[in-house]
């Protein structure tokens, strides 16, 4: 793995799940592996950017435990979500002032879904902080994001596993996959939530998994399952779940290659 000189990481959606990926990040610096490229999408896109902005995982992590959801200021009535996407706008503004794709230390590709058009779309270059936003905004929660005359909402609902953006730029590509479900119970779905988490799921898992055989190295932790997309209780929890699993899975591949 060290060899690669083009490493490339794809990071799926899963809310707060996404947590995970942070912890992967820190398994992989602590085994000297530098992705070079990064493609993103949904929380995958918020923890890349993130990464690709140069902060540490200790420092992303301390992203996701300060950024309530929930607060009153960021609920709307006259927008298509309970939350309005643009009211997160201040806080990426703090951790890129310069609003740029360019002035990342690694290449950035987020992903959306153009609501209209019922297509993928990838943002790699100029403003940065919109695609982020329009690239999490999961539907019915968040509100979409208008971009140049065009509707963006969550880049899971088309694609929550972007690797293409890699492909012919790598010669390596690591995947962690968050979103790992289970069968629920029917007493599962108590609220409006419960039955738009699962429509999402129905749609991305086997959207990703069939990308899995792309990439060299696949990480998904199964444990996830036990988590949901909207509550950040047991974040460190999750965090240490991608930690560990990275772990693993790393181990396994340098151990495979040696053979």
């Amino acid at each position: 793995m060290k060899d690669s000189k083009n490493i490339g990481l794809v990071l799926s959606g899963g809310g707060f799940k996404g947590v995970a990926h942070i912890g992967a990040i820190q398994a992989f610096e602590e085994a000297n592996i530098v992705p070079k490229y990064v493609s993103g999408t949904s929380a995958g896109a918020i923890v890349g950017s993130l990464y690709a902005g140069g902060y540490t995982p200790e420092e992303i992590k301390g992203f996701f435990k300060k950024t309530s959801l929930f607060k009153f200021n960021r609920f709307t009535r006259k927008k298509a979500g309970f939350l309005d996407s643009e009211k997160f706008q201040d806080d990426l503004e703090v951790f890129f002032p310069d609003n740029s794709f360019e002035t990342l230390q690694k290449k950035l590709f987020v992903t959306a879904t153009n609501l209209v058009e019922g297509t993928v779309k990838v943002f790699s270059k100029g403003p940065l902080i919109k695609p982020l936003l329009a690239s999490a905004a999961f539907p019915g929660v968040f509100t979409p994001v208008l971009i140049n005359g065009e509707l963006f909402a969550d880049g899971g609902i088309l694609d929550n596993f972007p690797v293409t953006p890699l492909e012919k730029k790598c010669d390596l590509i690591i995947g962690i996959d968050v979103s790992p479900i289970k069968k629920p119970k029917i007493t599962d779905f108590k609220h409006s939530y419960n039955v738009m988490q699962r429509a999402y799921y129905l749609r991305a898992v086997p959207n990703a998994e069939a990308k899995f055989d792309r990439c060299d190295l696949v990480i998904q932790p199964k444990k996830l399952v036990n988590h949901g997309l909207f509550s950040n209780s047991g974040l460190d929890k999750v965090y240490d779940l991608g930690y560990q699993e990275a772990k693993k899975q790393i181990a396994l591949y340098v151990k495979n290659q040696k053979q």
